[in-house]
């Protein structure tokens, strides 16, 4: 009951014209930055951050209008893939194997609508996952102390690569580039500057939104200024939309496939570093295994784009489960998520839901009305999101570039900021080249400090010991689960990636065909 009277108190907080407002500008704006191919959830949430922060926003506020920015992002993956077969993001990847055949078909409106259905039902049950898991997590997680902390946030960086990433060599030194980052400034135990270079800028450390907006929106820009060219020139034009609304008799065929699928993608989603990615892929995979008899998934079978919807989603909202509950984000954009609450001076965690719990149930009570919002919205807009798919690159990034200089300044007020997050926008587009991934760099920025402070405080308390680190089942069982989350993807995940490409291809083949 405390629960509920919990969220009763989270929907007065949400209920106001202005979070109104904000989840309702929110769910457009991450809509169209799902839609647009490459740019996906976390880069579309990076780039909205200044705005956050421009607009002089409380916490509640802004993490209203950016977690509507991830749920809209989400929603708004699959619309390129259905109509181009080019996914928005990597979660969307497998909506294209059913979507883009029906599209093919004339069907791409009941694709879209039944897509948009799917991640209501996944998001919305997800929802309420949180809210039964999280505050049974955060009981486990006050029994944590300094060895435990330590532990845990090891575990956070050995999962993040999970089994989207494609060398887990890379991740590492990604994570390991992000926490020699944390190190930058002045030492808060001792007080000696380090690596500031005389540097007095630098005595507090690198901003972590400065690093964000640099490495995800200036090294889009910068990619952009390479190839000088989009992908996304008046081929959305090309595409017959069709009848918007599925038969009852189709969304009825695809209630039980939404309701299993979702139930598998918000477990994905509460695993660290699994993600979204594989929640769609196991729905789809399960979903095809049990439920094709006919042979029909991949030519155009509604099930098909339901499955990996409802998946994604749903994991989408199981990632904020560790994210609250731990202080440990379970997938890459939740990570940028966990900056912007820093940033707030929020810290996430388990005694965030006993001291400041309007955040939380005012963020969750949110979720809810994002959600339907963006049905909504995805429904009868269609043909408004699918115009997005016009927009060509030369208009939209020199807007990404304004947006991001204007509200870094805006923020600081510092030109050393704007140099620094060009010398970040310089270093992700290298970055990128190198295939080396962003997301494990911000991660060790943001709990860089935290890690060092945990481990410091565990072996002073013990007189320099350090097995401190593994006295208590509790430590022991996460660096158990560290070692695991770091070797499996290793062996599992390229399986399940090269099973995702053998899939895709496959479809495009049968496509041509």
């Amino acid at each position: 009951m405390e629960t509920f009277s919990s969220l009763a108190d989270g929907f007065v907080i949400a209920l106001t014209w202005q979070n109104l407002l904000l989840a309702l500008l929110g769910c457009f704006l991450g809509t169209m930055m799902g839609a647009l191919p490459g740019l996906g959830p976390s880069n579309g949430v990076a780039i909205l951050i200044p705005l956050a922060f421009t607009l002089g926003l409380g916490a509640t506020p802004s993490l209203i209008l950016l977690t509507s920015v991830y749920y809209g992002a989400m929603y708004g993956g699959r619309i390129s893939s259905i109509l181009l077969n080019i996914p928005g993001d990597e979660p969307a990847m497998m909506t294209c194997l059913d979507g883009y055949p029906m599209a093919q078909q004339g069907r791409a409106g009941e694709a879209l609508s039944l897509s948009g259905i799917a991640s209501f039902v996944g998001a919305f049950l997800a929802t309420w996952g949180l809210i039964l898991l999280a505050p049974q997590l955060v009981k486990i997680a006050l029994l944590f102390g300094p060895a435990e902390y330590f532990a845990l946030f090891t575990l956070a960086f050995a999962t993040l690569g999970g089994v989207a990433s494609s060398n887990q060599a890379k991740t590492a030194f990604a994570a390991a580039l992000g926490i020699g980052l944390a190190t930058v400034g002045v030492d808060t135990q001792t007080g000696v500057p380090r690596f500031t270079f005389g540097e007095v800028h630098l005595y507090d450390g690198i901003d972590f939104l400065v690093a964000i907006v640099g490495l995800f929106a200036l090294s889009e820009v910068f990619l952009f200024l390479e190839h000088r060219h989009g992908d996304s020139d008046a081929k959305g034009s090309k595409v017959v939309i069709g009848r918007l609304m599925p038969s009852w008799a189709v969304v009825k065929s695809c209630i039980p496939t939404m309701l299993r699928t979702s139930f598998l993608g918000f477990l994905a989603g509460v695993l660290p570093g699994a993600g979204a990615s594989l929640g769609s892929f196991i729905a789809y995979t399960f979903e095809k295994k049990l439920v094709d008899k006919e042979g029909t998934f991949g030519k155009g079978d509604p099930r098909g784009v339901a499955a990996p919807e409802a998946g994604n989603n749903a994991a989408a909202g199981g990632a904020l489960v560790p994210m609250l509950a731990l202080g440990v984000p379970g997938s890459g954009t939740t990570a940028v998520l966990l900056a912007v609450l820093l940033a707030l001076n929020i810290t996430p965690g388990p005694l965030l839901f006993t001291q400041q719990p309007e955040v939380v149930w005012g963020l969750i009570a949110a979720l809810f009305i994002a959600n339907f919002m963006l049905l909504a919205m995805n429904i009868p807009m269609i043909g408004l999101f699918t115009r997005v798919l016009l927009i060509p690159p030369r208009i939209l990034m020199p807007i990404v570039a304004m947006v991001s200089f204007v509200g870094i300044y805006g923020i600081s007020g510092s030109t050393f900021d704007l140099m620094v997050m060009v010398g970040f926008g310089v270093m992700g587009w290298v970055l990128r080249k190198l295939d080396v991934p962003l997301v494990p760099i911000i991660l060790g920025t943001l709990l860089g400090n935290a890690m060092e402070n945990n481990l410091r405080r565990a072996i002073t308390i013990r007189n320099g010991d350090w097995t401190a680190l593994i006295d208590s089942p509790l430590s022991i069982g996460l660096w158990s689960l560290a070692a695991i989350g770091f070797i499996l993807p290793i062996v599992v995940g390229r399986f399940v990636k090269a099973r995702m490409r053998r899939m895709a291809k496959d479809e495009e083949g049968s496509i041509v065909d």
